[in-house]
């Protein structure tokens, strides 16, 4: 399995459990995402702290997620980026599209308020 959940309070936790984010999981991750959208959460953290690498497929994979979340009126954040990844994200700008969180207790305390 490519990611595990786990809830605080109203925050899906989707902690990705893989080294890389690449074309053979990038659609049981977009699955996984529709199928926690379809179930109504409407905030969903996708923590990378296992991720060393990110390629293009996920990249669009993310982006996908990102606007199936919007059209279900549901927002997702990333957390845990490492400095390779967060600077991959940034290079392609991808970073102004999602709200990026240094960790998940961050990203707890922000989407409460």
């Amino acid at each position: 399995m490519l990611l595990t959940t786990t809830k605080e309070k109203d925050l899906l936790v989707v902690t990705l459990t893989t080294k890389e984010a690449s074309l053979k999981n990038s659609e049981e991750f977009k699955t996984a995402m529709s199928q926690f959208l379809e179930e109504g959460h409407k905030k969903i953290v996708v923590d990378f702290r296992d991720v060393n690498y990110v390629d293009s497929s996920f990249l669009g994979a993310l982006v996908s997620s990102l606007k199936l979340a919007m059209a279900n009126h549901a927002e997702m954040f990333l957390s845990n980026l490492n400095k390779d990844v967060y600077n991959l994200l940034q290079l392609i700008r991808i970073d102004k599209v999602f709200t990026i969180y240094k960790d998940n207790e961050e990203a707890l305390k922000q989407s409460q308020n």
